[in-house]
């Protein structure tokens, strides 16, 4: 039924016979609708999402090698949320840090300081 070069796969402990590969393999849904979001502007994002995305990444990341044996899929997929939680991060405070500069700026231009 397996193709022979595919049969380690199958047969893995975390492999697509088992609940340990599905839900990482669903998860990614979460890294691309984030990465799909790179288009939206600053403003719309949230910084506790986007922290809660971008913590939880960092925590199951360290826990895929935790438990044995260990799994890639579920490492891969949690470093990808943490890596597009940060980023949005950036871009959500890069964003604010500059609005509000340039705020300060337009006060000081017309004489009323804040």
């Amino acid at each position: 039924m397996v193709n022979p070069k595919l049969r380690a796969l199958w047969n893995h402990p975390a492999g697509p016979k088992t609940i340990h590969f599905w839900a990482p393999t669903f998860k990614w849904g979460l890294s691309i609708a984030n990465v799909s979001d790179f288009s939206k502007p600053p403003e719309m994002l949230s910084y506790p999402q986007q922290a809660v995305i971008a913590i939880s990444g960092i925590i199951w990341s360290r826990y895929c090698f935790v438990i044995k044996p260990w799994n890639w899929n579920l490492f891969g997929v949690n470093s990808a949320m943490s890596a597009t939680g940060f980023y949005q991060l950036f871009r959500k405070a890069t964003h604010d840090y500059q609005a509000s500069a340039s705020a300060s700026a337009a006060g000081r231009i017309s004489g009323v300081d804040r």
